[in-house]
């Protein structure tokens, strides 16, 4: 007779047999489901952490091999300076005038050299101009361009707020010019006070004719493109002071139309003015402050148009009054 324990063994054999046959897998357990677990998540998040340890830079040598574009910057132009760097550091000390803070020159050192001759080494070729009865100039080769207002009047009723021949340093040229006043006809500066009138630090709209600022810094006019460094290094008056003189030079066709854009008989800035006086119902050219309680028609015009050598004349608002009146 079999024990108990000889039949429970054979009970077991018994059945495992039958599984076999009905081909049934055996249900596991759920310590071995959460052992299966663990082990995932152990898998995943080394997994995880392979990812993350991925170094976000690469040394240049596997930047190098990678298969990505590389794009390069076109080279920097190079510019020359005028002075040796030791002159520049001293400069970024506070030591020299303002006039002479540092800036790279655009162009070759002597290139600069022959600009600077040529603004002096030129030869009058031409007649002083004639001036009519209503005081308009008439230049023979340039009978488009007509200025009723010379250079020394210009210059003697106040200009440019008396700063228009200061130490200015062109970045273009890297060099500081001054004292260029001094060719000047010495009977156009005849009475002025060149420290006042000229060669002024700073812009003092009281030495204007219309008590008035107007107008941009040279500085505004050489990074706008309008400076011809080769010519006049300060625009267009310079230009017209020099043109006045007899020189004549290839920027002239240039200046004088700029001229016939802002002043000419359809000039924006002499149009404006005009109808401005229209506006006011102003039938008189006058000047001014030269009557007591007289209505001014915006000095700051009158001002740009005394700059671009033209004052309204009284047969000029006749006409416009007559066109538009």
């Amino acid at each position: 007779m079999f024990s108990s324990h000889a039949r429970r063994a054979e009970k077991i054999r018994a059945n495992q047999a039958l599984l076999d046959q009905l081909d049934i897998k055996p249900v596991a357990t759920k310590n071995a489901s959460r052992a299966h677990d663990r082990d995932a998540r152990s898998t995943s998040k080394r997994r995880r952490n392979e990812r993350e340890s991925i170094p976000s830079r690469k040394s240049a040598r596997i930047a190098a091999a990678s298969t990505e574009p590389i794009y390069r910057a076109e080279p920097d132009v190079k510019v020359i300076a005028l002075r040796p760097p030791s002159s520049l550091k001293e400069e970024r000390r506070g030591k020299g005038s303002a006039a002479e803070s540092q800036s790279a020159a655009l162009v070759p050192v002597q290139d600069v050299e022959s600009i600077r001759a040529g603004w002096t080494a030129w030869v009058s070729t031409s007649l002083t101009p004639a001036r009519d009865q209503r005081g308009t100039f008439h230049f023979e080769d340039y009978p488009d361009f007509t200025p009723n207002k010379s250079p020394e009047e210009i210059l003697k009723e106040g200009c440019f707020g008396g700063s228009y021949y200061r130490p200015l340093r062109s970045k273009k040229l890297g060099i500081v010019i001054e004292e260029d006043w001094k060719e000047l006809p010495v009977d156009w500066i005849a009475g002025l006070k060149v420290e006042k009138y000229l060669t002024s630090a700073s812009y003092d709209p009281d030495v204007n004719k219309f008590k008035v600022s107007c107008g941009q810094s040279i500085e505004e006019w050489e990074a706008a493109g309008w400076i011809r460094h080769e010519y006049d290094v300060r625009g267009w008056f310079q230009w017209y002071t020099r043109f006045f003189r007899g020189r004549r030079c290839e920027d002239d066709a240039r200046q004088v139309s700029r001229w016939k854009k802002c002043v000419g008989d359809t000039g924006r800035w002499r149009r404006l003015l005009l109808k401005k006086y229209v506006q006011m119902g102003v039938r008189e050219v006058f000047d001014d402050g030269d009557e007591e309680g007289g209505r001014e028609v915006s000095p700051v015009i009158h001002q740009t148009c005394h700059h671009w050598a033209f004052e309204v004349r009284q047969g000029d608002l006749d006409a416009f009054w007559a066109e538009n009146g």
